[in-house]
């Protein structure tokens, strides 16, 4: 009998890691939990390692870490925590460990997945900013170290299904024509322009038909998820802007396709449902069973495409021109847009204010080389600080 990959999980207690966790119970003869980590959810994370038992669970606040530590010790378990951001890297480039699952949110991950990389782990990248802020970087890291990449976002995940198992980032190679990278549209897909700067933060979260947390859900709403999964796109599959679509389709059971020269479409179907492109990832190139219901297309009887409208996202169009221009514009995107997002959710700015912050950031921060992970931070930091300015302003 193999011997069970050891896993760390970045980002347990968000639904990433929870789906995670879900399909790693399934086939425990095959994965061993070595590390699970949070940001403060201890309560979350002290149920997680009652039940999966790790070597080692990481926090990132250090006073939920002693409450965790106290929780564990007061019942015995051996789970050693460990405490702060640099716990994250650690945790990554374990030497027990085959397979780490990035799953934080935001420009937190982006150093435990570079961690893991550099130690040549199997990455099952969740974390959009890991590729947003630091493409360039975060891919040669990947090859230089002999990493294996596999994407989670279900729309990528797609792809990589769609594709041929010998591709090797030459699109020209394998006759394919373009990428299309599907978008449910959001809860407001539908609602009157005007309307729209009434929006609140539990109408944008609430969405159609995935259940996620409240800042990517925010994201859906406006697109912008989606023009981050364009620029990951680029990165994950050489390709450039221009072959690359997006396509509304609201029933979300098509997740992504690719076109091919000879005119084929090769679509990657499913229930939505986050334990697919996991199970995918974890048991590449096997399918494991995930506990996912089978579709039932006589239940879903249609399929509806729209083109996006620019004018309703514009956040989309913004992350376009982020791409084209290359360097250190999409981590100041990614940057302005958390600021503006947790803004919106607190009640600061308006829902329309969104693009509008973005905007301004984009316009007022340079571009410049994104040679190093210093050159990434010092624009996440700096588009951080404009965005601040900007919100202030409109407060």
């Amino acid at each position: 009998m193999n011997e069970r990959r050891g896993v760390t999980l970045l980002g347990a207690t968000g639904t990433i890691g929870r789906n995670t966790l879900d399909v790693l119970e399934r086939h425990s003869e095959r994965y061993r939990v070595v590390a699970l980590s949070a940001h403060s959810a201890v309560d979350r994370l002290f149920e997680q390692c009652c039940a999966f038992k790790p070597e080692f669970a990481a926090v990132v606040d250090h006073a939920a870490a002693n409450r965790l530590r106290d929780q564990l010790k007061a019942v015995g378990s051996p789970t050693e925590v460990l405490a702060g951001e640099a716990a994250l890297e650690d945790i990554a480039a374990l030497p027990q460990v085959d397979t780490v699952m990035a799953a934080i949110v935001g420009a937190a991950g982006l150093r435990p997945a570079l961690a893991a990389a550099r130690a040549g782990k199997r990455i099952l990248l969740a974390n959009k900013e890991t590729l947003v802020m630091s493409g360039h970087l975060f891919m040669e890291t990947v090859k230089a170290h002999g990493a294996t990449l596999l994407p989670i976002d279900s729309e990528h995940n797609a792809i990589f299904q769609a594709l041929p198992r010998d591709f090797d980032g030459r699109l020209d190679a394998v006759g394919v024509r373009r990428i299309l990278l599907t978008a449910s549209g959001g809860p407001f897909r539908r609602t009157p322009l005007p309307e729209l700067a009434q929006i609140t933060p539990e109408q944008a979260c609430a969405h159609p038909n995935w259940v996620m947390g409240k800042k990517i859900s925010v994201d859906s709403a406006t697109m912008m998820n989606k023009g981050l999964e364009v620029i990951e796109a680029h990165w994950l599959f050489n390709a450039s802007a221009e072959r690359i679509q997006v396509v509304i389709h609201p029933q979300s059971i098509i997740h992504s396709l690719v076109e091919y020269v000879d005119g084929s479409v090769i679509a990657q179907l499913g229930n939505p449902d986050m334990r697919t492109p996991i199970g995918y990832a974890l048991g590449y190139p096997d399918r494991l069973e995930t506990g996912v219901s089978p579709l039932d297309l006589f239940k879903v009887a249609r399929i509806d495409f729209e083109e996006p409208d620019l004018a309703r996202f514009p956040c989309l169009a913004l992350a376009f021109q982020a791409l084209q221009a290359g360097g250190t514009a999409p981590a100041v995107l990614n940057a302005a847009n958390e600021v503006a997002v947790a803004a919106f959710l607190e009640g600061r700015l308006a829902y329309t204010d969104i693009p509008v912050l973005i905007e301004s950031v984009l316009a007022d921060i340079s571009v410049q080389a994104a040679s190093s992970l210093d050159d990434v931070v010092e624009a996440d930091r700096r588009a951080r600080e404009c965005a601040r300015r900007f919100q202030g302003h409109r407060a």
